[in-house]
């Protein structure tokens, strides 16, 4: 038996508020809400708050130096957000003792966590305010506080600054620390230009015991090769390279030698060889581990694995092979999963959404209706690729949109909806001009986007072609991969409309939602059947136990995006036992969800940061998704309670009159563009329908 699970996410006790209120107009919405957004939570002073309460709930306490320890431990595990926490405590500590020498480490390991997990502005937050503090002996925080500085300037573009701030380090740092910062300078040089220095610098470097370190070290001197446009030497490089011995993980050293031969062959014009090679890449990927690989960062590499994946993309389009392109597009979102997961739970148990296997192309062809059609976008560094498949071909279109003018088109336009903005409608015109009129969709089709990077957070259906809005014209429902498009296709897609709710789950005074017991008691009176759980009711234990045998689950509640890591992306039930109890992103992927059809996740935009050069959103959607779930109804941003009102009741009006859910879908959009004082896209754009876009709701009877 199917389940629909809708879940009404506010983004904090202020931006919610704001979220439920109607507004006459968008800009003035849009403004309510920019003003009501959460302080950003990863301060200095809130990790100190933070630290206080997680020392306290401890029952083994550590002094503040053993918490750092656990922290850096943590961060070279991967696991980002318990490597924070860490740190959290040993800042707490910290000020309770006055140790300006704890602060200094604290903040170090804060700024290198932050670092690895890419967030780049709160790394260079706090490796400046590491630097604010006296340390007993500085070459334990200078060196490595610039050096992260410098990593992330390098990851920026600004190669100029981040060699100066590596130089800093370098005259600042330890004996033990001094290579980490040689190699990281050279391949700053290697960037900037400066092959001659980075040479000179590359053979004063001795080679390292650690052998990751050392395969490392020979990927940059292969790099400074192909810098020198020396493509026939550093082809031999790298082809040596694909048998260094480099212990347990020699697969994945394997994989990026066999990528260094393909940009080699690609140089000196070997078309074919260059293809060869990264086959050769591809086929390493499936069996390197996903894990995190701190030896990147601390050699300044910042290896991205989808690179390997954009470079066949890219070789196999241009070769003419648009199926075989597909097919690599496709393996890379399953790998991103994977390396986004990196084994930390549970994924793929059942034939759920979460399967980390590729679908075939002819599996996905064989399950398309004649009026569906599959658009699958794939954002390389010099255009934009995209395939159209229906049941009987699949067409091939290369936009030429390079990928940093493509995250600057979709933040514009994002920015200009969001913010309620007249201009949206020409940046609408404009993105749909450039996304979908070259596509050749004909109005009636049903359309499943694939989005990649910056398109997972693009409102499709707002974009407009002769002056139509595409939702006018297409009913349109995004997917995460083809292979999640076919798994869902071939679902029994019926549930029944029996209802459990959760609402205003009880946490503390700030956090009331008295208008979401109303949201949800208005909700109950569509469904005969119906159980409700409000305020101290509504618990992550009372889910557990009730989310897998409702067949309609809705919950309305606070949510919070970790940024840092989204597997600690949280919903905010209510407390037990006196203490907080949230639900968090990887306990969802644990649940059994089986039976789930439909969760509805109106939280607000948190966490768009990532989305610019990977393409795995993990977080609510792709973890409800991974435990069984369906299909999904997601907001983009915070919308108005007028909206949502007059939407989500068009949409279960639809259901129940026997349409699917795309069409259901589109029938409340349209419901809320036609009012004109919510035809903005600002109200009526921010639900995208994510998953099973076939899936019905029973009768009553």
């Amino acid at each position: 038996m199917l389940a629909v699970l809708m879940l009404a996410l506010g983004a904090g006790p202020r931006a919610f508020a704001q979220q439920r209120q109607a507004a006459p107009d968008a800009e003035a919405a849009a403004a309510k809400q920019e003003k009501a957004r959460l302080a950003d939570a990863d301060t200095v002073f809130a990790l100190t708050q933070d630290g206080a309460i997680l020392y306290s709930q401890d029952a083994l306490k550590l002094s503040g130096y053993q918490y750092c320890s656990q922290a850096v431990a943590l961060a070279e595990a991967g696991d980002f957000r318990q490597s924070v926490r860490a740190a959290s405590k040993a800042l707490h500590l910290a000020n309770t003792t006055r140790d300006p020498n704890l602060v200094a480490f604290a903040n170090r390991d804060l700024a290198i966590v932050y670092s690895y997990s890419g967030q780049l502005e709160k790394a260079e937050e706090f490796a400046r305010e590491a630097l604010r503090h006296q340390a007993k002996d500085p070459k334990l925080v200078v060196g490595p506080a610039h050096k992260v500085v410098g990593d992330v300037q390098t990851r920026r573009g600004d190669y100029a600054g981040a060699v100066l701030s590596y130089d800093t380090a370098l005259a600042n740092s330890s004996p033990r620390y001094t290579p980490l910062v040689q190699a990281s300078l050279a391949n700053a040089l290697i960037e900037s230009g400066n092959t001659e220095r980075a040479r000179q610098l590359l053979t004063t470097i001795e080679a390292p015991k650690d052998a990751s370190l050392a395969a490392q070290l020979e990927r940059t001197k292969a790099r400074l090769l192909l810098a020198e446009n020396k493509p026939g030497e550093a082809r031999d490089a790298y082809l040596k390279l694909t048998t260094y011995k480099a212990g347990a993980d020699a697969q994945y050293y394997r994989m990026w030698a066999w990528d260094g031969v393909a940009r080699s062959e690609s140089a000196l014009g070997q078309k074919q060889a260059a293809a060869d090679a990264s086959t050769r890449a591809l086929q390493d990927v499936d069996a390197v581990r996903a894990k995190f690989r701190s030896e990147e960062f601390k050699m300044g590499l910042f290896s991205d694995l989808q690179v390997i994946f954009d470079r066949a993309v890219s070789l196999y389009s241009d070769a003419g092979n648009a199926s075989q392109a597909l097919e690599v597009s496709e393996r890379s979102r399953s790998r991103a999963l994977l390396d986004a997961v990196r084994g930390r739970a549970a994924l793929g148990r059942t034939d759920a959404a979460g399967s980390a296997s590729s679908a075939d192309l002819g599996q996905l062809q064989r399950a398309l209706k004649s009026d569906e059609r599959v658009v699958q976008f794939h954002s390389l560094p010099d255009r934009l690729q995209v395939w159209v498949v229906s049941p009987g071909e699949v067409k091939s279109h290369s936009i030429p949109i390079k990928h940093d003018e493509l995250v600057e088109l979709v933040e514009t336009f994002r920015n200009s909806v969001v913010r309620g903005r007249r201009n949206a409608i020409a940046n609408a015109d404009k993105l749909g001009a450039g996304l979908i009129a070259p596509l050749g969709l004909t109005p009636g089709q049903r359309v499943v986007i694939v989005p990649h990077g910056p398109l997972h957070y693009l409102p499709f259906q707002a974009l407009r072609t002769d002056g139509r809005y595409l939702i006018e014209t297409n009913p349109v429902s995004v997917s995460p991969s083809m292979t999640i498009a076919v798994q869902l296709a071939q679902r029994a897609s019926s549930t029944e409309p029996s209802l459990v709710a959760f609402g205003n789950p009880r946490i503390e005074e700030k956090y009331d939602l008295p208008g979401a017991e109303v949201e949800v008691k208005q909700l109950a009176q569509l469904f005969p059947r119906n159980n409700l759980y409000l305020g101290a009711a509504a618990t992550k234990t009372q889910f557990r136990e009730a989310v897998n045998r409702a067949p309609i689950v809705h919950v309305a509640a606070h949510a919070e995006a970790d940024q840092v890591d989204p597997l600690y992306s949280r919903i905010l039930l209510a407390n037990e036992g006196g203490k907080q109890n949230f639900l968090e992103a990887h306990e969802i992927l644990a649940m059994p969800m089986q039976g789930t059809a439909l969760v509805t996740l109106s939280a607000c935009e948190s966490g768009l940061g990532r989305v610019a050069k990977g393409d795995e959103v993990l977080g609510f959607t792709r973890s409800f998704l991974s435990a069984g779930t369906s299909a999904l109804i997601a907001s983009l941003w915070p919308v108005s309670d007028d909206a949502t009102e007059v939407l989500m009741s068009t949409v279960y009006s639809e259901l129940a009159k026997g349409r699917d859910v795309q069409r259901a879908m589109q029938a409340g959009q349209l419901a809320v563009l036609k009012q004109p004082r919510m035809a903005h896209p600002f109200f009526w754009a921010p639900f995208n329908l994510i998953g099973n876009w076939r899936m019905t709701v029973g009768s009553a009877a």
